[in-house]
């Protein structure tokens, strides 16, 4: 029976998460889970809420968060990324429904970024579907 997962993307890297995008898809069609929605936000802070949103329709059975949290001068994108990550994970044992985290970093580097655009978008969603099998 097909599965009803929602998809949600940092729009701040743009190309790399459509071809995130198209490996989610890609995955789902070959693996009996339908995308019932996608969703753009700005950056990976804005991710928790919605796919808490997403996630609180009965209809939805999981959802995978895709972006990119590169490398600044700071470590913004370290604490940012501790707390985008613990929300999802909370989000997990709140709502007991799976979601799949495909966001590159804390603090790649841009040379690091290409290599891996494709493999962590399957191994988000590939982890949503064998946590929605159990």
């Amino acid at each position: 029976m097909k599965k009803n997962i929602a998809v949600v993307l940092g729009s701040f890297h743009k190309n790399e998460a459509d071809e995130m995008l198209d490996e989610v898809k890609k995955f789902s069609q070959q693996h009996d889970l339908n995308i019932v929605e996608i969703k753009w936000v700005p950056g990976s802070m804005e991710k928790p809420l919605a796919l808490k949103r997403l996630l609180l329709n009965s209809e939805i059975d999981g959802a995978v968060a895709l972006g990119i949290i590169e490398s600044g001068e700071t470590k913004h994108g370290l604490v940012m990324a501790t707390s985008v990550v613990d929300a999802i994970i909370n989000l997990q044992l709140e709502l007991m429904k799976p979601i799949g985290v495909g966001i590159l970093g804390p603090e790649i580097l841009p040379n690091q970024i290409p290599t891996r655009v494709r493999p962590y978008a399957v191994a988000a969603v590939a982890a949503v579907k064998e946590m929605l099998s159990e």
